[in-house]
């Protein structure tokens, strides 16, 4: 499989294209700045090198020509403001879906957050965040694609265990970013779980296991 994947330089980008590289998939990762792009090619991706705050449409999708699946896992950080949560944890993930249908891309995983929702009350830069979650992942629903969301839990670096929890709802729970890019590799090649919203947490079941219990296998 091709599979480009925006947000390539992000931690749990750069481990997906590990798990997706070292399996033998063809990997590339959108990313903003040229330098990042050794880090890439270290984990075994391809960088391009572009903005998803200014590009077009078109400039997208011909960087999604011929793939198998997109994978959204950009994110403006936590260092941001309000106006990026808009323009990068919503108007990114918009603008990259239309450029994945422009380009006949139908595979479609989003990296989304527990508790997106377009309605979520708040004034702070966190409230801000999850309702440009929630309506990028309610476009998402909205488009002709073969969409999945993924919604971690609290993310955390230490060393995946390969056990989750992956249900519709799971409750708050923490989770090591391993295990979300092992979660994502094997969505990507589950087009059974296209039209859920999965919540991801620490737990007890291998993730291979877990992901074909929530596709009806």
């Amino acid at each position: 499989m091709r599979i480009v994947i925006a947000g390539g330089h992000g931690q749990i980008a750069l481990r997906l294209e590990r798990l997706l590289s070292a399996r033998g998939d063809e990997v590339a990762g959108i990313i903003r700045r040229a330098e990042q792009g050794d880090d890439l090619r270290a984990a075994g991706a391809e960088p391009v090198l572009c903005d998803l705050e200014t590009a077009s449409v078109e400039e997208v999708a011909a960087h999604l020509q011929g793939a198998d699946a997109a994978v959204f896992a950009a994110g403006a950080g936590p260092g941001s403001g309000v106006d990026r949560k808009e323009t990068v944890d919503k108007g990114a993930a918009i603008l990259f879906a239309d450029a994945a249908e422009r380009a006949g891309v139908r595979r479609h995983v989003v990296v989304s957050s527990m508790g997106a929702d377009p309605a979520h009350p708040g004034d702070d830069i966190f409230d801000a965040y999850l309702r440009a979650k929630g309506e990028a992942d309610a476009y998402v629903r909205r488009t002709g694609l073969d969409w999945t969301i993924l919604r971690p839990g609290s993310l955390i670096d230490d060393a995946g265990t390969g056990l989750v929890r992956l249900e519709a709802s799971t409750g708050r729970g923490m989770i090591p970013r391993d295990d979300v890019a092992a979660i994502l590799a094997e969505l990507v090649d589950t087009p059974a779980t296209t039209g859920l919203t999965l919540e991801a947490v620490s737990g007890s079941t291998p993730i291979s296991v877990a992901v074909k219990s929530v596709a009806g296998n």
